[in-house]
């Protein structure tokens, strides 16, 4: 599955994630990003917690890389 951001004046940024459900609940991973994980009691609530564990993902890759200024971008499914 990807998931893709949209902004009229950047192009797309798409991340693959797997979606694993589960007696507890729906486990999900960016395939793209390694250790970025998340999960939630419903599909649509790891949908949210991911979106949400990738722009943490890539703030704090861009702070250990002495990045100055970090976007985060709305994911769209």
């Amino acid at each position: 599955m990807w998931l893709g951001s949209k902004n009229n004046e950047e192009p797309a940024v798409s991340y693959r994630i797997r979606l694993l459900e589960t007696e507890e609940g729906w486990s999900v991973s960016c395939l793209d990003l390694p250790g970025c994980h998340s999960q939630g009691e419903t599909r649509e609530e790891a949908l949210t917690s991911i979106r949400e564990a990738i722009g943490l993902w890539l703030e704090v890759e861009a702070e250990e890389a002495g990045i100055k200024q970090v976007e985060t971008l709305e994911l769209a499914i």
